[in-house]
């Protein structure tokens, strides 16, 4: 463990060593404040140093969870003990002679997310690291730590395993373990189920239109499928915690746990249940590859600052391509509907202009300042790590198993970077990374990884595809291009983006500006494509708008149609080598899809 800190005593000399217990209270959920005690005994230090994170392992931003603790406070029994604030995130006391001491402090939490805080009438939910504070130097002790439930029929949902005897008490193993082990706490839906002998567990909050039977069923499916590419399970017991809000979108991944966010009603339609169970098989990917298998600059977590690494394409845009693949293997889609997945995600990657700036090991190592804060330019100057290391993905997949004849693939792969790297936790360089790849390829991939990696050469999709009798598609706009994205905003008809160099750039128009009209007529967000079709590549047309508050008329060129839509689909007259090599992709032949 890493950051300042005052040095450990050395063991040993040290006859006995701290003992420490949160209580996590919440006497009034109605106000999101979540009451936090922090009981030290034997502490050996005249001055106890603590510290909160600033982020959280798996979601990399600096989040700056030291911005909700309020109301800070140290005591020996009923006497308050001296203590300042050194920076943001930091508190030191001063504590001679005492052996025995609480802190108490509150944390705002109304932040429905899966990697901050959230306490209402309804429940509480949170992470470690947006909670707990750490005692630097002394991360490897063992934390227990209670919850005071506000009501009798709250229950306690979490990865830990409970203290016996004890009521709603759980023991961490140490700092890392309590920063991996979300809590729920109120009265969620909770079922129980088995997979490969081992308990799991599946936490609700929320209503919507999901049926747990067929979810569970459909969870265990993936689970075998992840658990037979690896070799089986690596852990006693697994916990799937599950928020159902409105448009929410997100998960995040821990050693025997996730925390998943979705639309409460996006189960009934088949596209969006997919969807579902693709972000299930992603974070359930993630207890192998980021977890365990993860790069050396993750091995040791530094909780005050960013932690580096170019590699995120490989732990997230990895993890990604698999998020697909998995639900065709466990037979929860076939391969058309894969497909047509596949197709949606080239489409957004070809209509994301980044990637002709960013290189993706650049988009990973810089994720600390722009993935997880965008703006009106992010869409020109950079390229998700999940998305274009999932393309990436793809092309090495593809490389793979055609140079092998479907004997290996990236699952071989998998499997190596698991048993060199992840069972004992020992952390990979990108060099090492590289040649692990390499050495199941059977060639250099130097040029591959300088091309697709470290430049923004397009990536050549047919020429992966063709090999296994696919092509990549175009679908052409119907309207010439304008080279902006619009939305309703409060009635109003925002222009929420606008792409380098294209017509609108061009004339000045500018995301944040209020679309009113073409050629003197009113034209909204939804109207604007059947407008456009009434005009010709060159025309020019006269776009009003407000810019900031201001009323502007720009006279813009018209562009000739780009393509909106690519669709992967079979080549015209496959070989026999073609239909082999799909069928040793996907599972089934190349005939039933036409």
């Amino acid at each position: 463990m890493t950051g300042s800190s005052a040095p450990r005593p050395n063991n040993q000399v040290q006859q006995t060593e701290p003992t420490i217990h949160y209580l996590v209270a919440m006497p009034q959920p109605e106000t999101h404040l979540f009451e936090v005690t922090l009981h030290l005994r034997d502490y050996p230090l005249p001055i106890l140093d603590l510290k909160l994170p600033v982020w959280t392992p798996g979601s990399y931003l600096v989040r700056e969870y030291a911005k909700n603790l309020q109301d800070f406070a140290a005591f020996s029994g009923d006497k308050p003990l001296p203590w300042q604030k050194l920076s943001k995130n930091h508190w030191q006391i001063e504590k001679s002679g005492v052996s025995e001491l609480t802190v108490n402090y509150r944390i705002f939490a109304n932040e429905l997310s899966v990697r901050t805080n959230h306490l209402d009438a309804t429940h509480g939910y949170f992470n470690g690291a947006a909670l707990f504070v750490r005692i630097p130097g002394w991360e490897g002790l063992p934390i227990r730590v209670t919850i005071a439930p506000p009501r009798p029929e709250w229950q306690v949902t979490t990865g830990l395993p409970q203290v016996a005897e004890e009521a709603n008490t759980f023991l961490a193993a140490d700092f890392d373990t309590l920063v991996d082990s979300p809590f729920e706490i109120g009265c969620h839906q909770l079922f129980h189920f088995e997979v490969l002998g081992k308990p799991h567990e599946l936490a609700i909050w929320g209503e919507g239109n999901f049926q747990p039977q067929r979810m569970i069923a459909d969870f265990q499916k993936i689970i075998e499928v992840e658990a037979q590419m690896f070799g089986g399970l690596p852990y006693p017991r697994y916990v799937f915690l599950l928020h159902l809000f409105s448009q929410a979108f997100g998960g995040l991944e821990h050693k025997n746990c996730c925390s998943l966010i979705y639309q409460r009603y996006g189960f009934r339609a088949q596209d969006k249940y997919d969807r579902f169970l693709q972000l299930v098989a992603h974070e359930f990917f993630h207890l192998w590859n980021v977890k365990r298998i993860r790069p050396i600059a993750l091995e040791v977590f530094d909780y005050d600052q960013e932690n580096y690494t170019p590699s995120l394409w490989f732990c997230e845009g990895t993890t990604s391509y698999y998020d697909l693949l998995i639900p065709l293997r466990a037979g929860i889609y076939d391969a058309k509907a894969y497909l047509h997945h596949l197709s949606k995600e080239i489409t957004r990657y070809e209509a994301t202009p980044g990637r002709k700036v960013q290189p993706l090991s650049e988009s990973s190592f810089d994720a600390w300042i722009k993935l997880y804060r965008p703006d009106a330019n992010s869409g020109n100057s950079q390229i998700s790590y999940y998305l274009k290391g999932e393309m990436v993905s793809l092309l090495l997949d593809l490389l793979i198993r055609s140079h092998h004849g479907n004997q290996r693939s990236l699952d071989d792969v998998m499997l190596k970077m698991w048993q060199q790297f992840g069972q004992g936790e020992i952390g990979y360089t990108p060099e090492q990374l590289q040649a692990v790849i390499e050495s199941v390829a059977g060639m250099d991939l130097a040029d591959f990884f300088k091309r697709y990696l470290d430049s923004t050469e397009e990536l050549p999709f047919d020429q992966y595809l063709e090999p296994f009798g696919l092509q990549l598609v175009g679908e052409q706009e119907e309207q010439p291009y304008l080279g902006v994205k619009t939305h309703t905003e409060n009635g109003r008809e925002m222009i929420k983006f606008v792409e380098i160099s294209s017509p609108a750039q061009v004339a000045g128009i500018d995301a944040g500006d209020e679309l009113l009209a073409i050629d003197g007529i009113k034209v909204g967000a939804s109207q604007l494509s059947e407008r456009l079709k009434d005009y010709q590549p060159n025309d020019m047309i006269q776009v009003t708008v407000f810019h900031q508050d201001e009323l502007h008329t720009y006279s813009v060129t018209l562009a000739a149609p780009r393509p909106t839509k690519y669709q992967v689909k079979p080549v015209e007259n496959p070989s026999s080598k073609q239909t082999e090599n799909f069928a040793g992709w996907l599972g089934i032949s190349l005939a039933t899809l036409k």
